[in-house]
């Protein structure tokens, strides 16, 4: 799976360094453009460790476990265990997000109003995460997760914007599921484009809340 992208023998090397740290269990996962993902056990917990690719032209790990910590007082997304570096390549370990990307996941109305309240956060936190529209990066599950801040900057935000646009003003299959769950018509999508200019003229998101109450 990673053998185009990382030697076997370094690899196994870093098996073994993650399992002097405690980790168990430890696997190939996904790749990213900048990073090698695996998933594994530390503490009792299911984690997930991003391994700088050897190939990457730049590396935002550093940057990414400063936001996680940052994060982590609000609950956004999993929390950061620890970070390190492996034959100079740096890596992180955070906690697992159980759930599945709202791209495949059965949404509830309970994550909908998550949705919005956490976006809305990271946008008065002034921390654009980028990647919103695109429904890898929200896990679905017990609870709402965002995950994977590597692209994430602080800029003008529009993280909430980004997700109601995703979940019903585009065309795409996650807002047609959305859609043909809740029976969402024109009126409601008027009234969401109404809610949300209100959104970006006043900080205020209870408008799109009550307009949620009502699905």
């Amino acid at each position: 799976m990673l053998g185009h992208l990382i030697d076997s023998n370094r690899l196994e090397r870093f098996f073994f360094h993650m399992e002097s740290l405690g980790l168990t269990g430890i696997k190939p996962y996904s790749k990213g453009t900048t990073s090698l993902v695996f998933l594994g056990e530390f503490g009792g917990k299911r984690v997930i460790v991003k391994l700088l690719r050897p190939d990457s032209p730049r590396s935002n790990l550093e940057r990414e476990a400063a936001i996680v910590k940052i994060l982590e007082p609000f609950k956004i997304t999993p929390p950061l265990l620890f970070t390190g570096t492996f034959e100079g390549l740096p890596y992180i370990v955070r906690e697992f997000a159980v759930g599945e990307p709202i791209l495949h996941a059965d949404l509830e109305k309970r994550h909908l109003f998550e949705i919005v309240e956490k976006t809305a956060l990271l946008d008065r936190l002034g921390l654009d995460h980028g990647q919103i529209q695109g429904g890898k990066h929200i896990i679905i599950g017990e609870r709402v997760w965002i995950i994977d801040f590597e692209k994430a900057n602080w800029r003008k935000p529009k993280n909430l914007t980004s997700a109601m646009a995703m979940l019903f003003l585009n065309d795409n299959r996650i807002s047609r599921r959305v859609r043909g769950k809740f029976g969402i018509d024109d009126t409601f999508l008027e009234g969401m484009k109404r809610k949300l200019a209100e959104y970006k003229r006043t900080g205020k998101f209870s408008g799109i809340l009550a307009l949620l109450s009502r699905l």
